[in-house]
């Protein structure tokens, strides 16, 4: 269901989910810029149980969309199911802000923020997707700019949150978070018109109250599991394993169901998506390693010339990744609508190769930092530039993940499939927060002369691994282009027969 209405454009349409996004992600990236300096400093963790119970939240958080977009599919609809999600997270945030520290409350928090953000993630994805069903020139570009809706929200959030929990204390800083969310909620509510014709079946037919409270009822089973599970690692291991053979799974039965024409598209989504695996490894040293990095080994003062212009918490360093993001995010956009205008866009797999070389160059930008270092202490600027690097590479690869789902799967499984793209972020993000402790400060050592070389060794281990996913993906190539053929011959086949049939054209997917 894709069909505007005569008067609402794409770009009105597109507006309203990119505000509930950027809304959304003020929230989600502001509580994730303080939840590990949270459990160190008011939990009590230690680094390695705050940043393995950070991995396996956010595990959860990226895999619980995969059974949202199958709600939003076939359930409840892909506009309700989102609002559901939206109030659900508010709740989550509005728990966190309550002054309680006791370690039961805050599990309860993150698991109510999982189910909020199972409901919404992947369906505000399908529809942005749906917007855009069948502008092939337009896709790749749309879904940077929406990307980059993540990244505004959570700029100011990053920036705000640790600033505030400075002055105000932590809780302080939950409660903006909530309040972000609410007030994206109010601005869906006056904008929902623009989206009255986009969205799944269930959206057109009266709610099902019995569906609504079995998705209640999931939603309760599901946060008493996330408690459950961030209480014990051994569970958490054997949920990351199962979560990666489901993600097999997933595609192999897809393949088995798909017409011959829709294979060759869906092997290449697989190829792709083992990709972004690798990607997500690095992704997470940002709420992990490179923030305690930051805590005891970057300067917090940034000077030019001796001038000191400014000082940031170590919290606040993250703000440095969307603040990058939303500088290139238009430059990349504007290239590839180019591009696609010339008939010379660069494939989705050559931006992936791109994307490895660039993080690779990133990290080894952190390694080198520490033998610039004084006291244990390295220049802020070095955190910009690496920094910088590393968001390039987010861009080419974790930015054009859902737009490569939406280029190669076909509709009818973009919702689920799309679910499926986040479980296998989840299982990344797991890994990521294991690679982090390679870097685990000795119980009571804080002195920066002893922590600063365990984080450069981490990083030019993660420099290396960038490169080695780098030659990879460049060895990729060749097939990947082999398999985007196919697919683009199946797409062109599919559009001759409709034509032929005198029906009115709607391709298995974008190509």
């Amino acid at each position: 269901m894709n069909n505007h209405s005569p008067g609402t454009s794409q770009t009105r349409s597109f507006t309203t989910v990119f505000l509930i996004e950027m809304w959304e992600r003020f929230g989600y990236y502001g509580m994730a810029a303080l939840l590990v300096l949270f459990m160190v400093d008011k939990i009590g963790f230690a680094d390695d149980q705050a940043n393995l119970t950070w991995g396996a939240f956010t595990a959860l958080v990226f895999s619980a969309p995969s059974i949202g977009g199958w709600i939003g599919d076939k359930v409840l609809g892909a506009r309700r199911t989102m609002t559901i999600g939206a109030i659900v997270l508010a709740l989550g945030y509005l728990m966190l802000a309550l002054p309680v520290d006791t370690l039961g409350f805050m599990y309860t928090s993150l698991g109510v923020i999982v189910v909020g953000n199972g409901l919404f993630k992947s369906n505000a994805a399908n529809l942005v997707r749906r917007i855009y069903e069948g502008d092939d020139a337009r896709i790749d570009s749309a879904f940077t700019i929406y990307y980059m809706a993540v990244n505004i929200g959570s700029t100011f959030s990053m920036l705000a949150t640790p600033w505030i929990k400075d002055h105000w204390g932590w809780h302080a800083a939950f409660a903006v978070c909530c309040g972000g969310m609410l007030l994206g909620l109010v601005n869906f509510a006056l904008m929902r018109k623009t989206l009255g014709h986009i969205g799944s079946a269930p959206d057109e037919a009266p709610i099902r109250w019995n569906a609504l409270f079995a998705v209640l009822a999931g939603s309760v089973a599901l946060a008493a599991s996330t408690v459950f599970i961030l209480q014990h690692k051994a569970v958490a291991v054997a949920c990351v394993y199962a979560a990666g053979v489901a993600i097999l799974a997933i595609f192999g039965y897809m393949l088995t169901k798909c017409d011959r024409s829709e294979r060759a598209g869906l092997l290449a989504a697989l190829i792709l998506v083992l990709q972004v695996i690798l990607f997500f490894v690095f992704y997470q040293q940002m709420s992990t390693s490179l923030t305690l990095f930051a805590l005891r080994n970057v300067d917090p003062s940034f000077s030019i010339a001796g001038v000191e212009l400014f000082t940031w918490s170590a919290a606040q360093f993250q703000a440095l990744n969307p603040i990058w993001i939303m500088l290139l995010s238009p430059i990349l956009a504007y290239a590839y609508t180019s591009l696609a205008r010339r008939r010379r866009d660069i494939p989705v797999a050559g931006k992936y190769a791109f994307g490895f070389v660039v993080v690779a160059v990133g990290f080894f930008v952190f390694g080198l930092s520490g033998r610039y270092a004084v006291d244990g202490r390295v220049s802020s600027w070095f955190m910009v530039a690496g920094y910088g690097l590393y968001s390039l590479g987010e861009l080419l690869v974790s930015g054009l993940g859902l737009a490569m789902i939406a280029r190669y799967v076909p509709a009818r499984m973009s919702g689920f499939m799309m679910g499926a793209y986040f479980v296998a972020t989840g299982v990344s993000q797991y890994l990521g927060s294991v690679v982090a402790n390679f870097a685990k400060m000795p119980s009571g050592t804080l002195d920066p002369m002893q922590s600063l070389p365990l984080y450069t060794h981490l990083f030019f281990g993660l420099g290396w691994l960038a490169t080695g996913g780098a030659a990879v993906a460049i060895a990729l190539l060749p097939l990947l282009g082999k398999l985007s053929r196919a697919h683009q011959r199946a797409v062109e086949e599919a559009f001759s027969v409709d034509k032929t049939s005198g029906r009115t054209a709607q391709p298995a997917s974008a190509a």
